[in-house]
This record gives structure tokens, sequence and C-alpha cells, in this order.
């Protein structure tokens, strides 16, 4: 998928349905004026989910992944949703992390050594139970 608008509905389906699988309620917003894709119903907690999905593979041996919306956009600030799913989609794997992490300053992407035990993010690795 090289059109990143169609890669980045494809990974909201791929999200929508493992949080089925791990039977979490999901709620779509109407529209693209959110600054999140997903919310969790928690039975009144609700938690705002922004997903981004990567296939970028750098020589370093690991996969970037932007974490600022489009380039026409501001960035994302604190407060704007509660987490980050990020969509590793060769290796079909999700990091659910919380977006006070990754959310500061002009950061633009993270890198995630999905090879590595103790990459930075690794905590995060299909941590599914942080979303409820």
């Amino acid at each position: 998928m090289k059109n990143s608008k169609c890669r980045g509905e494809w990974a909201e389906l791929q999200f929508m349905a493992k949080a089925a699988k791990f039977g979490l309620r999901i709620l779509k917003p109407w529209g693209e004026t959110a600054r999140y894709d997903m919310v969790i119903d928690n039975g009144g907690r609700l938690v705002r989910v922004q997903i981004k999905s990567t296939m970028h593979f750098t020589s370093e041996g690991c996969y970037v992944c932007g974490v600022r919306p489009c380039k026409t956009s501001k960035p994302y600030r604190r407060g704007e949703f509660d987490f980050f799913a990020v969509y590793i989609i060769p290796e079909d794997v999700w990091y659910i992390i919380p977006a006070k992490i990754v959310v500061h300053g002009k950061r633009s992407g993270i890198r995630l050594y999905t090879s590595r035990p103790t990459g930075k993010y690794e905590a995060y690795r299909e941590a599914w139970d942080l979303l409820r």
C-alpha cells in the first residue's frame, strides 16, 4: 500500500479487529477533525487512541514511525489523545504507547527495534491491557 491514506484506513481496520478480539468496546469518531482515530469505552472511561502504521525498516535495524499528523497540520499536543497504537505491518505487531511518552518537543518520529528485547518501547509491545 503505497498510498498513505489507504494504509492508514487499513491500519484502523486492523486495530478495530484486534481490539475487538480482546473484548474492547470501540468507538469511531465521525469525520476526520478529531486528533484521534478511535475511542475505547471502558464502561464510562473513554480512552482516545491515535493510530499509526509503518513499513519503513532502516539500515540501523529498526522501524521508523512518524508521530506527527500530516506535514500541513499542527503537531500533536499533550492532552489531545491518550495513546498511540503503532502497527508494524511487516511483523504484524502492535505497540500501545502512552501519548505522554511520545508527544513532546519537536519529535517527528520514533524508532522501534522489534528484535531487541530491551528496546525503549518494548514494554508497550502488544500492551492492549493499557487500554482497559
